[in-house]
Order: structure tokens, then sequence, then C-alpha cells
């Protein structure tokens, strides 16, 4: 049983900010490229940055795990603030985090300070995680309340088609940075710096362009508030604080409720150990074999770029399959084949056979994306979504961060070859999770014929 609404009713203040469905769906689009775009600049160079500056391979697993371990932290509280406080205010703190942890990061030389740069990333993650999907999909009920001939199955699927739109739009904003950013390291116009710093700069503005697009585009209806208007502000947060606990309750609840939702967030513990392989392992791997970290760091550049635009390739055929053979068999499939492309990429011999393996598991993960994001919004209602998507993020961050712990110290000690064998297998397995949402699909499709 789901939890009660907790958010008004669809009345005059909704009504005050009611966005169209297009005009929704335009801003979220626009607001994912302003977000990923500086992802993609220093994609890789984040593992390859430390490196350069004299770490070592498990120390940067350790520094990259903290960021997860901060995330598996704050994912809750940070979600269900956003549930009562609003999407709008943690949108606009992160992007502000955002700014300060990757300036940390462009000035770090000591292992503390890359630490402290990757706790404020923690924080700005567990902020931005689901706050501004979680929006989207609020304001496309919104819009479908007031356009009363529109009916559940029209609405699920314009929301569907909406995040794998965001989707393919994530991929080219990635995809584009990439290419930017590879373009930086070999330009290298700055000899007293390193080529790997440049794309950092770039992002620490990226990062302020897109604050202020949040504050000016992400409009939504006030919480229902006791206090009279005079006392708001700071009092209103006081009382989201308090409120806070009694919705992250409520979302547990709703985890423990729901055998279905309970294993569609622990697939992420499965996607996160073969996400560590081709995030963090295939540029330690291209260095190995070109020789350093700044031919690697050229060469990835177009390479991420490829990658991503793949991805974004897989977004759009998710999209399409899904209509034919179901939102959960699209996502099972993609989960099968991102886990054996990993392990393809582990035993493939040089850079070309690398790349490759790496760009198709791109595709494969571009493809399970919106497919398993559609999945966990049916599960949810206005008052817990934020808070359900912070769940799905907080147990990926938890994973991710331990597989760090694990997958780094054995690429160290034998290759990064057998671990990413060992990645793309133990991610196969997450194919079994989604067959209680493949047996709702079912259900659901039987009652719509009946």
């Amino acid at each position: 049983m789901t939890p009660p609404s907790m958010t008004a009713p669809a009345g005059a203040s909704e009504r005050a900010v009611a966005l169209t469905s297009a005009q929704a769906e335009h801003r979220f689009l626009l607001l994912t490229a302003t977000r990923w775009f500086p992802v993609g600049l220093v994609f890789g160079l984040t593992v390859l940055l430390p490196l350069e500056r004299g770490f070592t391979l498990a120390q940067v697993g350790l520094l990259l795990s903290i960021q997860g371990f901060v995330v598996l932290v704050l994912e809750l509280p940070t979600g269900g603030l956003a549930d009562v406080l609003g999407r709008r205010p943690l949108l606009i703190v992160s992007g502000v985090i955002a700014v300060a942890s990757t300036g940390l990061i462009l000035f770090a030389q000591q292992f503390w300070m890359f630490a402290l740069a990757m706790i404020l990333q923690g924080v700005f993650r567990a902020l931005d995680s689901g706050p501004l999907e979680a929006w989207y999909v609020d304001a496309m009920h919104v819009d479908a309340a007031h356009a009363p001939n529109e009916n559940n199955s029209e609405e699920r699927h314009s929301i569907e088609r909406g995040l794998s739109r965001a989707s393919v739009t994530l991929g080219a904003a990635i995809a584009s940075g990439a290419l930017l950013g590879g373009v930086v390291v070999a330009w290298h116009p700055f000899g007293e710096w390193s080529a790997l710093a440049l794309p950092f700069a770039v992002t620490m503005v990226l990062y302020a362009a897109h604050t202020v697009l949040l504050g000016v585009l992400v409009k939504e209806p006030q919480r229902r508030s006791r206090r009279p208007r005079s006392t708001r502000g700071l009092g209103s947060v006081t009382d989201a604080l308090r409120r806070a606990p009694r919705t992250i309750l409520l979302g547990v609840r709703a985890l423990r409720g729901s055998p279905v939702l309970l294993c569609l967030v622990l697939v992420e513990v499965f996607w996160s150990v073969a996400m560590i392989a081709f995030e963090t392992l295939t540029p330690v791997q291209l260095a190995d074999q070109l020789g350093g970290e700044d031919a690697a760091a050229a060469v990835f550049g177009p390479a991420d770029a490829a990658a991503w635009a793949l991805f974004a390739a897989g977004a759009m055929l998710a999209a399409v399959v899904s209509t034919r053979f179901g939102v959960a068999r699209t996502a099972m499939a993609a989960r099968v084949l991102n886990g054996l492309f990993v392990v393809a990429m582990g035993v493939a011999a040089g850079p070309v056979g690398l790349l490759i393996g790496y760009g198709l598991a791109y595709l494969s993960h571009g493809s399970a994306g919106p497919m398993h994001s559609a999945l966990l919004h049916r599960e949810a209602t206005p008052a817990n979504r934020a808070l359900v998507l912070s769940m799905n993020s907080m147990v990926s961050g938890g994973a991710y961060s331990l597989g760090l712990l694990v997958l780094t110290p054995l690429a160290g000690a034998t290759s990064p070859g057998l671990a990413l064998v060992v990645a793309g297998a133990f991610s196969v397995l997450g194919v079994f999770l989604y067959l209680p949402a493949r047996r709702r699909e079912l259900q659901w499709q039987a009652a719509s014929l009946g």
C-alpha cells in the first residue's frame, strides 16, 4: 500500500505555476543538458588527474568511494527534504556546492584536499539526485489533472517518453562535453598548468550557469504550511527538517511493503559494479596501454564522446523497443547485454578492442536507464517520488563505493582486464531482480485488455 500524498491537491497554487506537458518536458530536457554537459568535460579526468599528481590507483579508488559513502548517508534525508521543502531549493543549493567542489578539485594537491572535494561532490550528488526528475513527473501529473480527456495509460506513456528523451539528451550532452574536453586537453594552451586542469575550470563556469537556470525555470506549487506568511523562510526550512524523518519513514515503509520496488532498488547493486568497470577502470587501462595519463585523456575524450552518443542512441532504441516488448523486458535485456559487453572489454586485446567494448557498454547502459526510471516511477507517488529516487541512488552510491574498494585493489594487484571481467559477470545477475516488475507489467496489460 502506497503512502498518501503529502502535497497539496491540484488547486489554485498549482494552477498558478502549472506548465503544459510540452513546457515541462522542454524545461526538463534543457536543464538535463546543462546539468550533464559539464560532467562530460571532466569525465574520466577525475580518475586521471589524481593519478597524474602522484596518487596510486588504490588511493584514487578510496577517494572516489568517499563520495559514494557521503551519498549513501545523505540520500534519504535530502530526498525527504525534497518531498516536503520542494525540489527547487535543493537543486539550487546543489548547484552552488557543485561549483565549490569542482574548484577544490582543480587546485587539490594533497590527499585531504581531494578527500574534501569528494565529500562536497557527494553532498552535491545527494541533493541533485532525484529532485529534477521528480519535479518533471509531478508537473506532468498536474497537467494531466487539468486535462480530463487524458487517461492514465496515455499519461504514463508521455512520462516514459519524456524520461527516454531526457536520457537521449543526457547522452548527447555528455558526449558533446567529452569531445570538447578532449579538444581542450589536446590544445593545452597554458603550459604552466597541467593539460588536465583547464576542463575543470570551464566546468566551474558551466555549473554556475546551470544553477542560474534552475532558479529561473524550475517552478512548483508552494508546499502547504500552517505557519503565517510572515514566519516563513527559515521557519519553513526548520519545519521541513522536522517533517523529513516522517517522510523518510514513509519511504522506507513503501520499500518494505512493495517487493517490486525493493527488487528494482536492489538492481543498482549489480548495475553499479558494471559502472565502476566502464567509468573508472577504462581510463586506467587506456593509460597503461598508451603510456601515460595525458595521452589517455586526449584519446579518451573523443572515445567518451562516441560512447555517450551511443548512450543516447540506446535510450532512443529502448523507447521504441519497449512499446512492443514492454518496459520490464527491455530493461532486462539491457542489463544482460551491459554486463556481457563489460566482460568483452576485459578480454579484448589492445585499445581498439577496449574502446569498441566501451561504446557497446554505453549503448546498453543508455537503454537501461530510462526503462529503470520508468519502472521506479510506476511504484512511486507524488508524496515520495523524490525519496524513491533517492533510495535508488543511495543503494547505487553505496554499492559503487564498496565495489571501488574491491575492484581497484584487484586491478592494481592483477590487471584492469581481470577486474572488468569480474565486474561484468557479477552485473549480469541483476537481471533476475527485474522479474517482479515484469510480472506486475503483465498484470497491468491483462487488466487493460480485460
